[in-house]
């Protein structure tokens, strides 16, 4: 079997940012779906790696998924790295998996050495987008509840994003969560997401204000380029610490269990490294005591399924993402796409990643440059009060 030709397609949802799926032919009619990991404006910068690697995949063995890993960052890339070549080089790599399942007619799963759970826990994202009002927040996290999620992920802190913050910041989000808990009761796990925006005492003061309403973790408080200041918020906390959804590759995850400055980490598929790149982060992490939650901002198609497929043969497995806002879009350009029930999506039973995409439907939803987002001029920067 070799490779003929390599696909990809921009998706506009509607919301939030484009998606990008990619799909791999081969000789013998047996095809695979991928998706690469996308983020505000930079959409069509990842299509244009897809397109330039895809080039040198043509002819080659779609089972020869180590080695091609290895060509692709050594020779193509030349061993320089970027959000960009990750994600593209992700979103094939999920497609030969799809691949691969589907000629040995087994799902993922059972070629990465067979589930230890038939059902994988998710969480829901999206659903606070934009919000700023305390009341909003309570009202839609009530909405989550009624949808059967008993946990939900959501950053409680104010506009803009910035690494030094006002103290009515911290009150703000404090009253945030306490009226959120207030609202879902005792035994709805909230995921607090700081979006790698904090100074370490911004951060501590913040996780030690919110320490009564017992999160289920604390996400990204600094910036994951400091590692040692994630650790030191992690000392100074009772909450679970998390990050790595913008760490890339094992040796990227390297200085995370060496600093211990994580309780869990959340490396997303599409941008790590792809299914095989996933599974030997969490190898790495399970001897640190350190569980996996693996990040999943893209649809709830493609990079979902594939990382129910890895999680399910995860034994530090906690939990995943799951995004609430493009849930619609993919009943529209998929056929059988995954749904929780109760919180849990059981495990798909199909070869391969178990999806079929509608390929037509996928060219009505065509790429569409995002209107201009509203960036700050100096006049604008500043906030009241000091730290």
């Amino acid at each position: 079997m070799k490779i003929t030709n390599v696909k990809n397609y921009t998706v506009h949802p509607g919301w939030r940012k484009n998606l990008i799926f990619v799909k791999v032919e081969t000789d013998e009619g047996v095809y695979g779906w991928g998706e690469a990991y996308t983020q505000y404006d930079r959409d069509r910068a990842v299509v244009t790696h897809i397109e330039e690697l895809s080039r040198y995949l043509i002819g080659r063995d779609p089972f020869q998924i180590r080695h091609l890993r290895r060509i692709a960052f050594d020779d193509f890339a030349q061993r320089r790295g970027s959000l960009e070549f990750y994600s593209s080089f992700s979103g094939i790599e999920m497609a030969l998996w799809d691949i691969v399942g589907k000629a040995c007619g087994q799902p993922v799963y059972n070629l990465l050495g067979g589930p230890v759970r038939d059902k994988v826990r998710v969480y829901p994202n999206g659903w606070s987008y934009k919000m700023s009002k305390v009341e909003d927040y309570v009202n839609a996290a009530r909405k989550v509840v009624e949808q059967g999620f008993d946990t939900m992920k959501f950053d409680p802190l104010p506009r803009p994003w910035r690494t030094f913050i006002p103290k009515e910041h911290i009150r703000h989000a404090v009253k945030v969560v306490k009226e959120v808990r207030k609202a879902v009761g005792p035994d709805v796990d909230l995921l607090l997401d700081i979006h790698r925006r904090l100074a370490p005492m911004h951060a501590i003061e913040l996780a030690k204000r919110l320490e009564e309403f017992e999160p289920y973790w604390f996400e990204e408080p600094c910036q994951a380029e400091h590692i040692e200041a994630i650790a030191e918020v992690r000392r100074n906390t009772r909450i679970p610490v998390v990050t790595g959804e913008n760490i890339f590759t094992k040796a990227g995850f390297r200085p995370v269990f060496d600093y211990r400055a994580a309780d869990i980490i959340n490396p997303d598929i599409s941008i790590c490294g792809g299914i095989l790149e996933l599974l030997e982060i969490a190898a790495m992490a399970e001897p640190y005591f350190v569980a996996v939650s693996p990040h999943n901002y893209n649809s709830t198609l493609l990079a979902l399924s594939a990382t129910i497929h890895a999680s399910a043969c995860m034994p530090n497995f906690t939990i995943t993402e799951y995004f609430l806002p493009f849930v619609e879009l993919g009943d529209k350009i998929c056929k059988n796409q995954l749904k929780p029930v109760d919180g849990y999506i059981h495990l798909p039973k199909e070869p391969g990643l178990g999806l079929e995409m509608d390929e037509e439907a996928l060219k009505s939803y065509a790429y569409k440059q995002f209107p201009l987002r509203k960036l700050p001029f100096p006049e604008d920067d500043g906030h009241p009060g000091g730290f």
